[in-house]
């Protein structure tokens, strides 16, 4: 799902009626388990691309240190790495490669969708107290 089609979605969901607050009070526990259900699955994925990154990084680390055997470079399709490093510079090429750049990339919107994601659990918990504090200014307004 992308992150335009979650944040249609939560507006979709997230928008109550006046005129049915209770019908709105009954969807609560469905759009929080809904979105708990969301969240965790994006939390997994972002363990994932983390569990990923660390292991490229050592694969990179063990390329640019020339500690990778040619079967190893082979069944990567990576051509072997001409230079030698120093272990002072090899977070330099580390940080600065192209395949760890785009998984850390890629941790970073997944990271951002699930704070997204959490925040929304957080605001559907609250729900209740919307609706009620809806409630009790309609009734005040109405001289209730």
């Amino acid at each position: 799902m992308t992150l335009d089609e979650l944040r249609a979605m939560i507006k979709r969901d997230l928008t109550m009626d006046q005129t049915e607050l209770d019908i709105e009070s009954m969807k609560t526990p469905q759009l929080h388990n809904k979105y708990l259900i969301l969240y965790m699955d994006e939390k997994l994925i972002l363990g994932k691309y983390e569990s990923d990154l660390n292991i490229l990084k050592k694969e990179k680390w063990l390329y640019y240190t020339g500690k990778m055997s040619q079967e190893e470079l082979d069944e990567r399709n990576w051509e072997p790495f001409d230079l030698v490093v120093l272990k002072t510079d090899i977070d330099k090429f580390l940080n600065s490669d192209e395949d760890i750049i785009k998984i850390s990339n890629k941790i970073l919107f997944q990271r951002e969708k699930v704070n997204y994601l959490e925040n929304v659990v957080k605001i559907v918990n609250n729900r209740q107290w919307s609706i009620r504090s809806v409630i009790d200014w309609l009734k005040f307004t109405n001289g209730a």
